[in-house]
């Protein structure tokens, strides 16, 4: 059934309740002429609740509701089921910028692009002059395509044709850019060296909330694991009440017997939100040196909270308010009505899709898989495909019908000699074709051989630098001003230095899969040992209980092998040798990383410790011992060897005798370790927070100190 275009339905599936907004457009003036608000019966992530079950009544009850929803159906994807980036091309024309786009893709999507539905847009303010895009940002935005057909999974079963689907910050990001921050959009150019103060949006849902920043041209966004399900848990724990009752006193705090005390008993919750929220600010300004933040505005239900936006403001230090009205939406029909206005914060982002339908926002961006796309466009086309399906069949019936009754009137002999040419010229042309054919599979194999040697640029960079922080790791001789020394100078049983002879790598899907039984026993036994040896400090309860890597991953294995086996000489040696340099330089070392260069053309480093980096796991595979084995003597000289007095068979050497061989202990070993590929970007939040944690603890430490020194 043909769509009419008279309006647009924005569709957001909450936590708690389903939310649709239906708006229109008379010339620049949007105007909101149906809402619906379907609480369910229990919220979606309880344990007890069946989330399809409960979405597909929420959408019965819509569709008895309204008769409309034939219109334009915009639906909004919670921002953690995708991802947005952001990030600013080379100066490019703007026919080779999808080229661009699809290279940055595979580089910021963690997943194969065939596996991905993704799309991107050029942001506002982008300067482009004669069909060159000079100075621009460009707006990435993906979605894994078995989330994407999830998402769409519950209106496909009501017969809902949905035409757009929008992460929900970004339906937030639309919403502000047209309601509040119009104005200053209306200007082409964004001056990037002068950026224009800034503000947060706060979007508090159930379960998690989504905290926007954004100018108007420039958008800075993440997910914050906390939301208005906090509240009401904390209310049960410490308040020992059922949870219908401490979500029904969260919603009426006003009305209880003691509001003091359920503001006071939530108060942890409000000290983790505004801790989240000081965590993502102060990261942000971190990347943004010259931003300036000016006030924030909060959404969702949860803001009727009595107390939050000012307890907020206190403790951010700018303004806070709630979005309590849409400045730009008209229908005061619907605007009025109580259920409307009593929610109007938890409705911003369905004012963002109305808008996004409407073509008023600026960002169009969509999400639905190419092959609906194409499954509705050849819907759409098909009965002119039909029609002129019809028409050409009845054409060549006719034509077959004179030709039959123009062939009854000709003589097979004079076609004879004609037809014995067309087999010739059909034979010479198989032939051809064939072998067309087997060049086409060998130019194919040459192809992806070629490829395959090419490879990655990017990849091959990677593996270039986990050479060089695995090379940075491993023990080596220094040997004075760089020369090697002889075994004479400085013998084998004194070298302290690994040898690597081979390494091997193996990619996993799951580590899980190399994790198994029989490799975390050996792990555990090898940290003990390393422990033990180190006198390092190990909790064997975090031992027993880790879980062990997980994700996709390398392992990397190194074929080994160390002289510094002599028992008499060394305190350490075989492969407790191993133990004291290699696995603990893993464990506690740090490795400096290339990170660019500076404003003079100096290179810039990071430094990390190898977890930071990626690399984990380290583990001795086999507890083996060292076996003798003779290795060429490099100061044999033969003519020297001649004059020495033969050995009798059986006679030990005299000291001094020259041999062409020497007797060494050698110890051969296998090592591996776990790499997983991080970017820049995660090494330094994971280093960040390693930090906190650190710092977090040092503090405990500090206050347990300070509390026992009365005591003592």
């Amino acid at each position: 059934m043909a769509k009419k275009t008279t309006g647009v339905w924005g569709i957001e599936i909450g936590q708690t309740a389903l939310k649709a907004l239906h708006c229109i457009a008379n010339g620049d003036e949007i105007t909101a002429d149906a809402f619906d608000y379907i609480e369910y019966p229990k919220i979606l992530t309880s344990p007890e609740a069946v989330p399809e079950e409960l979405v597909a009544d929420a959408l019965k009850t819509l569709l008895e509701r309204n008769d409309s929803l034939n219109e334009t159906v915009v639906i909004s994807v919670p921002g953690q089921s995708g991802l947005a980036k952001f990030f600013k091309p080379p100066p490019v024309e703007l026919r080779r910028l999808g080229d661009i786009v699809r290279y940055e893709a595979r580089q910021q999507i963690p997943f194969d692009l065939d596996d991905v539905v993704w799309d991107y847009q050029l942001m506002p303010g982008s300067m482009i002059e004669e069909g060159f895009a000079a100075e621009s940002e460009v707006g990435l935005f993906a979605m894994k395509r078995e989330q994407a057909y999830r998402q769409l999974a519950p209106f496909q079963a009501a017969d809902i044709e949905v035409d757009q689907v929008q992460l929900a910050p970004i339906a937030l990001y639309n919403m502000i850019a047209y309601d509040r921050l119009h104005e200053r959009l209306e200007v082409d150019f964004y001056d990037s060296s002068n950026p224009l103060p800034s503000l947060v949006l706060l979007s508090i849902g159930t379960d998690s909330s989504d905290l926007i920043i954004t100018n108007g041209f420039r958008i800075w966004q993440r997910s914050m694991p906390i939301g208005g399900n906090h509240f009401t848990r904390q209310l049960t724990k410490d308040l020992k009440m059922t949870y219908a009752k401490a979500e029904h006193l969260k919603r009426n705090i006003r009305e209880a017997v003691d509001p003091k005390l359920l503001i006071q008993t939530m108060r942890p919750v409000f000290n983790d939100l505004e801790t989240e929220i000081q965590r993502s600010i102060g990261f942000f300004r971190s990347i943004e040196k010259g931003a300036e933040i000016t006030e924030m505005l909060i959404t969702g239900n949860t803001v009727k909270m009595p107390g939050l936006a000012a307890y907020l403001g206190k403790n951010l230090g700018f303004k806070v308010d709630v979005v309590d009205r849409f400045n730009r939406l008209g229908g005061e029909d619907v605007l009025a009505i109580p259920a409307f206005r009593d929610n109007i914060p938890t409705f911003a982002v369905c004012y963002g899709l109305c808008l996004q339908g409407l073509n008023k926002a600026k960002i169009q961006n969509t999400l639905i898989p190419k092959e609906i796309k194409t499954a509705r466009l050849i819907r759409a086309k098909k009965p002119w495909t039909l029609a002129a399906i019809a028409a050409i069949m009845t054409g060549m019936t006719a034509h077959y019908f004179f030709t039959e009754k123009s062939w009854e009137t000709t003589h097979e002999d004079l076609w004879k000699a004609a037809q014995s040419e067309v087999s010739q010229a059909s034979t010479y042309s198989g032939g051809h074709v064939t072998r067309d054919g087997d060049l086409k599979t060998k130019l194919e194999y040459l192809d992806k051989l070629g490829t395959e040697v090419a490879g990655d640029p990017s990849r091959r960079l990677k593996w270039l630098e986990l050479l060089l922080v695995a090379n940075s790791v491993v023990p080596r001789v220094d040997f004075p001003d760089g020369k090697m020394l002889s075994p004479k100078e400085k013998p084998y049983l004194d070298r302290q230095d690994i040898q690597i002879k081979q390494m091997d790598t193996r990619y996993f899907e799951d580590l899980k899969t190399w994790y198994v039984e029989s490799t975390k026993t050996r792990y555990i036994e090898e940290m003990r040992n390393w422990a033990q040896l180190t006198k390092s400090k190990l909790v064997a309860e975090e031992l027993m209980a880790d879980p062990g890597p997980e994700g996709a991953g390398w392992i990397v294995q190194w074929q080994c092998f160390h002289f510094y086996n002599d028992i008499d000489k060394a305190s350490y040696y075989g492969t407790d040798h191993v133990r004291r340099i290699l696995t603990d330089a893993f464990l506690k070392g740090k490795v400096r990383v290339p990170d660019g260069a500076d404003a003079n053309g100096n290179p810039k480093f990071q430094e990390f410790t190898l977890k930071q980096y990626g690399i984990s796991y380290p583990l001795l595979v086999d507890d083996t011992q060292p076996i003798k084995k003779q290795l060429p003597n490099p100061d044999f000289d033969p003519i020297k060897a001649a004059a020495q007095t033969p050995l009798i068979p059986g006679q030990a050497p005299p000291e001094g005798y020259e041999l062409p061989y020497l007797e060494v202990m050698q110890l051969d070993f296998k090592f591996q370790f776990v790499w997983k590929e991080m970017t820049m970007e995660q090494r330094i939040e994971q280093r960040t927070k390693d930090e906190e944690a650190a710092a977090a603890a040092k503090e405990a430490e500090a206050a347990a100190a300070a509390q026992a020194q009365p005591a003592a």
